[in-house]
């Protein structure tokens, strides 16, 4: 198979992250033959993977409906022989449709969705995901799948195949006091994390209810640990304020160190409201740290409820803060859900696994 991942993406999350682990693991396992990934010249895509020394199609992204650049993805596919072309974002699909559309692009395209969220509300958008040339849309989750299903009318289109981690990222499973040290945290307090990006769905609002639970309940020695970027941060850091937790909960901004900073938590606090799956709860899982998580949209996939984490109502911070005391107070709980926590990840999430998966659905799609 001779592969190109296409994406127009221009930031970095879960959904970017996981082209790369594609790209790494499908070369490291030898499913393709050759592979490159087409993306933005200024993109984070493309830095990451140049660092990497990966094989990139960068080109100038001016707007989604250029047919210029439509043309030009027929070329570049023709150019290197290629069988499949892994779709990873919104305006991809959309120049994907029309370069198959208006110039006969000869190959095989496949979806990658990883958003829950309705695409029939938009007639240009519905006709996309119905485009006879779109053969397989895969999935990140269930929750997925239905978002999309009322759009689609060819359900036998969808399959599922779950988030990617990274283990050997994440070697680091015992804490070194470094967070406690960079924000002046008694060494005696317990530190209860969450990183996410500060949007609407990841629900910081509930996870500021719950810390203020817990500060007045008072059973609990800790300092709270926001760590993102977004839009609606300055929000949150209002919120915070208007509730006088401000010496309680402290913004740790954008971080490159994940790895380094997520064993340093006593406690992975979850609120987000409509996660696809959520990968940072597979990093908990890497690093061994106890998560308390949202049931909510693809989460109740990766976190088997009493098993590898405890699960909380959806919005309801008496519902958190009584099962992160709950957690926090049993260290046998602790010790149980984390071990079946990394088992899980090792058996259904890995590199390996989930680029097998990939492949097997790409293939199923190649000409004879």
């Amino acid at each position: 198979m001779r592969l190109i991942q296409f994406t127009a993406s221009n930031g970095w999350r879960g959904h970017e992250q996981k082209i790369i682990y594609l790209y790494e693991a499908f070369k490291k396992y030898g499913y393709v033959e050759d592979q490159w990934i087409m993306c933005p010249e200024d993109s984070e895509v493309y830095r990451v993977a140049s660092s990497k020394n990966m094989q990139i199609i960068p080109y100038n992204y001016k707007k989604e409906y250029d047919l210029g650049l439509a043309k030009d993805i027929k070329r570049i596919c023709e150019k290197h022989h290629v069988d499949v072309m892994l779709i990873h974002s919104s305006k991809a699909h959309t120049l994907a449709v029309m370069s198959k559309l208006f110039y006969k692009l000869d190959t095989s395209l496949v979806l990658c969705r990883t958003l829950i969220k309705r695409v029939d509300t938009n007639v240009l958008r519905k006709w996309k995901y119905n485009y006879d040339g779109i053969e397989k849309i895969i999935c990140v989750s269930q929750p997925v799948v239905e978002s999309l299903k009322p759009a689609v009318k060819n359900h036998d289109k969808f399959c599922i195949v779950g988030s990617v981690t990274d283990i050997e990222k994440f070697p680091k499973q015992a804490p070194t006091g470094i967070l406690h040290e960079e924000f002046n945290i008694p060494k005696d307090l317990k530190i209860i994390g969450n990183i996410a990006e500060f949007t609407g769905f990841k629900d910081h609002y509930t996870w500021v209810d719950t810390v203020e639970i817990l500060v007045n309940r008072n059973n609990i020695k800790a300092k709270y640990i926001l760590v993102g970027k977004g839009s609606l941060e300055e929000d949150i850091r209002n919120y915070v304020a208007q509730k006088g937790l401000g010496e309680h909960i402290i913004f740790a901004g954008f971080r490159k160190d994940i790895p380094n900073i997520l064993p340093e938590f006593d406690l992975f606090m979850f609120t987000s409201n409509n996660e696809p799956t959520g990968g940072v709860l597979l990093e908990s899982y890497a690093c061994k740290v106890p998560i308390v998580a949202a049931k909510a949209g693809g989460i109740p996939e990766v976190i088997v409820d009493g098993e590898t984490g405890l699960l909380a109502e959806v919005g309801n911070p008496t519902d958190f803060a009584d099962k992160v005391e709950h957690l926090l107070a049993d260290e046998t709980l602790q010790n149980k859900l984390t071990t079946n926590g990394y088992q899980f990840l090792v058996e259904n999430f890995t590199k390996e696994i989930i680029a097998k998966k990939f492949y097997e659905e790409l293939k199923a799609t190649m000409k004879s």
